[in-house]
């Protein structure tokens, strides 16, 4: 595995475990958190990929 792919294996892993902490304890609120880490993960993705969509479209 390259370093990448490592650090975010021990990313997703600890998000997971703190989301299951949560859903624990209240799991309303881990729903919730759930769906917040959810919009932040998609935006993240978002914003990594490159804009050449953004450049084609520009007058």
């Amino acid at each position: 595995m390259t370093r990448e792919a490592l650090l975010l294996t021990a990313e997703v892993l600890f998000v997971l475990l703190a989301l299951l902490g949560v859903a624990l304890i209240c799991f309303p609120l881990g729903l919730i958190t759930g769906g917040v880490i959810g919009v932040l993960v998609v935006e993240r993705a978002a914003l990594a990929q490159p804009d050449d969509q953004a450049k084609e479209t520009d007058p």
